[in-house]
C-alpha cells in the first residue's frame, strides 16, 4: 500500500500542526507531494572533518568533532549571548548563540562527543561558530546521511522558529521512510533507455540524499528533463487541440484588395523575412483551423505592413478586421499610418479609443454592425460589450504582453466562430522563453530590417562629457534634425524623478534658448490634451527637442528625429533601453543613441550598457536581459505563472529544454492522443498534471 502524496503535511511524523502551519506560509508546502518537490539550492561536502588547528580564516562551512567543556553567558548591548568552549585534541574554539540560549543550554550535554557544523569566524584571536548545527557523534553515524549535504530553501522566520536546514533534512528522511521511497514512474521505458535516464525513485532519492557528484548530476538531469518535457507536452497538446477543435473561417481567395495593394501601392519592396511571414499567415488563414500566431519583429522591421496585408486577405473574403493597441498614442499612429493606404484602396477605416466622442461612437457601432465599416483600430475600448461586429474575421493585437489573457478572450467572443488571431510584439522574446511560454502559439519572426535603414550608432557617455554632447546636439539641429531627451520615471521615486525632469528641462532651455531653439516637454502629470499638443508640435517639426519621460517608449514615429539621449541610463532595464532607442532611426539619415550615466555603476548596469553599445539585435539583447532578470520579470505576472518551475531553470537548462521539446514533439507526432500502450505512462501523468495544474503535483 503506497502512501498518498496528497496527504496534508501535518500528518508526517515530526511535523505537527505548528510546524505545518509555518511550512505552508513560508514555503508553500501543503502536502507530502510539495515536500518531495522542495529541491535543495546547493550541496555541501560533508565527507570531510577538520581539526581545530586546521581551520582557515575563510568563512567556510566546516565540520569539527569535539566536546563542549563549559558554558558562559556574556552580556552585550541588547541581552546576552551564550558561549560554549568546544575542544578537540588540537585546540579550542567557541560556539556562540545569540537567541534560544535557555533551551540550547538545557539540551546540550557537557563532555559528550559532538559534530559541530557551521561557518567559522575569527574573532579575538580564536575561531568561533555562531548557531552551529550540533549532533551527537553516535547519532551522526547512524543517520541516513549523504556525503553531499543538501541545503534547502529557507526563510528568516523558519530559522527563528527552529526549523533549520537540519530539521528539514530530518523530515525529508521521515518522508522517504513512510513512502519507502516508492514513487510512480512518469516517463516511458523507451524514452528512459534512449536518453539513459535513471528511474524516478533513484532520481528523487539522489537529489535529496546524493551519495556522490555523479549520481547527483544524473538525478538533477532526469528531474529537469521530466519537468520541461511535461510543460512542452502540455503546450503542444494545447496547440493540437486548438487546431482540431477551434475551426476558423477559411479565407479561400486572395482577391482584389490584396493584389491591387501589392501591385500598385506597396511603398517599398518587401524583405525576404516579410514575404516568408506573409506566406505563413496565408497558409494559416487558408486552412480550416483558427490562426493563433505570434509575430515577432524588432522596432522598425515592418510588422505593420504585414498586419495590413493580412487584413486585406480578410477583406477579400468579405470579413472585417480589427487592430487593438495598448495606448491611445499607438492606436492613433496605427490609424494614421493605415488611413492613407485605405483611402487609396477605398476601404472604410475608423478609430475607437477612450476619448472618442459619444456621437462618433454611435456611428462607429452602427456601421460596424451593418458591415459598412471594414477595419477598426482602437485601444481596450474595442473590448466593450457595445462593440459588435457583423463578421470579424481577423483580430490583430499589438504589444501583446500589455494585455491579459481575459482581455484577449473577450475579442474571441465578438463572433460565433472566433476570428483568426495575429499577436504582434516589438519586444523580442528570447527563443527559450518563447518555447516555454508561447509554445502553444505558432511563431513567425521578421529578422531583417528594410533596405536603406542605417543601423543606429550607440555610445555611452558619463555626465562629465555633457558639454560635448550638447555641442553634438547643436550640430544635429543645424542639419535640420530633431532630438529626444528621455528621463527615467520610476513609481517609487516619482517626486525625485519629476524634479530631475524639470531640472533637466530648465538646463536644456538655458543651453538651447528661444527663439533659436524650441523645446517640447511631455510627462505623466500633464493632461492628455496638453500632452497631445506637445507631441503634435514635435511631430510637425515646430520644436527641435522633446524632453520626456518614458511616455514615448512605444510607437511614436518621427522619421526626422535622429538622436535619442537617455539620461540616467543605468536606471532603465535592457528591453526598455532597446525600445527607446527604436524611436530614432526611422528615416534615411544616420541616427544616434547616447546613454548618459554617472560614474557609479553596478556590474549589471555595466553589462546592460555594454550590450546596448555592442549590438542592435533585439533577440541578443533579450537573451542578455533574460540572464540578468530571470523569466518572471520579463513575462510579467500574467505569463510567468506558466513557468512555476521547481528544479529546471530555462536559462541554464536551455539545452535540456530543447531536448524535452524535441522528444515531446516526436511522441505526439506518432501518437497525438497518447493511445499506444507504451505511451500510457505519459497519458496518466498528463491527466494527473492537468488535474492539479501545477507541473510538479502529478506523481500519484
Amino acid at each position: 500500500m503506497s502512501v498518498n502524496l496528497q496527504t496534508p503535511i501535518d500528518y508526517l511524523k515530526g511535523v505537527g500542526p505548528n510546524r505545518a502551519d509555518l511550512l505552508r506560509k513560508e514555503l508553500g508546502i501543503h502536502t507530502y507531494q510539495d515536500l518531495i518537490n522542495l529541491f535543495p539550492n546547493r550541496y555541501i561536502d560533508r565527507t570531510q572533518y577538520y581539526k581545530i588547528n586546521q581551520l582557515q580564516r575563510n568563512n567556510a562551512d566546516v565540520q569539527v568533532i569535539g566536546k563542549i567543556t563549559s558554558f558562559k553567558e556574556v552580556a552585550q548591548k541588547r541581552g546576552k549571548r551564550l558561549v560554549a568552549t568546544f575542544q578537540d585534541d588540537t585546540g579550542t574554539m567557541e560556539l556562540v548563540w545569540f537567541r534560544g540560549q535557555k533551551w540550547i543550554k538545557d539540551s546540550l550535554k557537557l563532555n559528550k562527543t559532538y559534530v559541530a557544523f557551521g561557518k567559522t569566524n575569527w574573532f579575538s584571536s580564536k575561531f568561533n561558530m555562531a548557531h552551529p548545527e550540533l549532533e551527537l557523534l553516535e547519532d551522526h553515524e547512524k543517520n541516513m546521511r549523504s556525503a553531499m549535504q543538501p541545503v534547502y530553501p529557507s526563510t528568516e522566520k523558519l530559522n527563528n522558529k527552529g526549523i533549520t536546514n537540519r530539521v528539514i533534512n530530518k523530515i525529508m528522511q521521515q518522508l522517504f521512510i513512510e513512502t519507502k521511497g516508492r514513487f510512480t514512474e512518469t516517463l516511458s521505458d523507451n524514452l528512459r533507455s534512449e536518453l539513459k535516464l535513471i528511474n524516478k525513485q533513484s532520481a528523487l532519492f539522489n537529489v535529496h540524499f546524493p551519495k556522490n557528484q555523479e549520481l547527483l548530476s544524473r538525478a538533477q538531469f532526469r528531474l529537469k528533463f521530466e519537468e520541461l518535457f511535461y510543460i512542452q507536452l502540455q503546450l503542444i497538446i494545447k496547440n493540437l487541440i486548438h487546431k482540431s477543435k477551434i475551426k476558423g473561417f477559411p479565407f479561400n481567395q486572395v482577391g482584389t484588395y490584396f493584389n491591387s495593394f501589392f501591385k500598385n501601392h506597396l511603398p517599398f519592396e518587401l524583405t525576404n523575412a516579410q514575404k516568408r511571414v506573409l506566406k505563413e499567415i496565408r497558409a494559416d488563414l487558408g486552412s480550416n483551423a483558427q490562426m493563433n500566431r505570434l509575430l515577432q519583429g524588432d522596432v522598425g522591421s515592418g510588422k505593420t505592413i504585414v498586419a495590413f496585408m493580412s487584413m486585406l486577405m480578410a477583406l477579400d473574403n468579405d470579413f472585417q478586421a480589427c487592430l487593438m493597441a495598448p495606448t491611445e498614442i499607438l492606436s492613433v499612429q496605427h490609424y494614421n499610418g493605415l488611413l492613407e493606404w485605405c483611402n487609396e484602396l477605398n476601404i472604410s477605416i475608423e478609430i475607437l479609443t477612450g476619448s472618442t466622442k459619444t456621437s462618433k461612437r454611435k456611428i462607429i457601432h452602427e456601421s460596424l454592425e451593418n458591415g459598412e465599416l471594414q477595419i477598426l483600430i482602437g485601444t481596450h475600448a474595442l473590448l466593450e460589450d457595445k462593440v459588435k461586429f457583423k463578421n470579424l474575421g481577423l483580430a490583430i493585437i499589438d504589444e501583446q504582453h500589455r494585455f491579459g489573457v481575459k482581455q484577449r478572450s473577450k475579442l474571441w467572443k465578438k463572433n460565433a466562430l472566433p476570428p483568426h488571431v495575429l499577436v504582434m510584439t516589438a519586444t523580442p522574446i528570447p527563443r527559450t522563453l518563447a518555447m516555454s511560454v508561447y509554445g502553444d502559439l505558432d511563431i513567425s519572426i521578421i529578422d531583417e530590417l528594410p533596405p536603406g535603414r542605417k543601423a543606429i550608432k550607440t555610445v555611452h557617455r558619463y555626465d562629465k562629457n555633457r558639454l560635448k554632447v550638447f555641442k553634438f546636439i547643436r550640430d544635429e539641429i543645424d542639419k535640420g534634425r530633431q532630438i529626444y531627451i528621455v528621463y527615467p520615471l520610476i513609481k517609487e521615486n516619482e517626486k525625485m524623478d519629476y524634479k530631475d525632469l524639470m531640472d533637466g528641462y530648465e538646463s536644456i532651455s538655458r543651453d538651447f534658448p528661444m527663439p533659436k531653439y524650441q523645446t517640447s516637454i511631455v510627462h505623466g502629470k500633464m493632461k492628455p490634451a496638453d500632452k497631445d499638443y506637445e507631441m503634435q508640435r514635435f511631430i510637425k517639426g515646430e520644436t527641435q527637442i522633446m524632453v520626456a519621460t518614458t511616455v514615448i517608449e512605444v510607437g511614436v514615429n518621427v522619421p526626422n528625429a535622429s538622436v535619442m539621449i537617455i539620461e540616467s541610463a543605468e536606471r532603465f532595464g535592457l528591453s526598455q533601453l532597446h525600445q527607446l532607442r527604436g524611436r530614432v532611426g526611422r528615416g534615411a539619415e544616420q541616427s544616434y543613441c547616447i546613454l548618459m550615466t554617472s560614474h557609479k555603476l553596478s556590474a549589471n548596469s555595466k553589462t546592460r550598457l555594454e550590450t546596448m553599445v555592442r549590438t542592435n539585435d533585439g533577440f541578443e539583447i533579450a537573451e542578455v536581459d533574460l540572464r540578468l532578470r530571470g523569466p518572471g520579470d520579463i513575462m510579467g505576472t500574467q505569463q510567468s505563472g506558466v513557468l512555476n518551475l521547481k528544479i529546471a531553470d530555462i536559462i541554464k537548462d536551455n539545452d535540456i529544454l530543447q531536448l524535452a521539446r524535441h522528444h515531446a514533439k516526436s511522441v505526439l507526432k506518432i501518437d497525438p492522443s497518447l493511445a499506444l500502450p507504451e505511451n500510457q505512462v505519459f497519458l496518466n501523468t498528463y491527466k494527473q498534471l492537468s488535474k492539479f495544474k501545477n507541473i510538479w503535483n502529478y506523481i500519484s
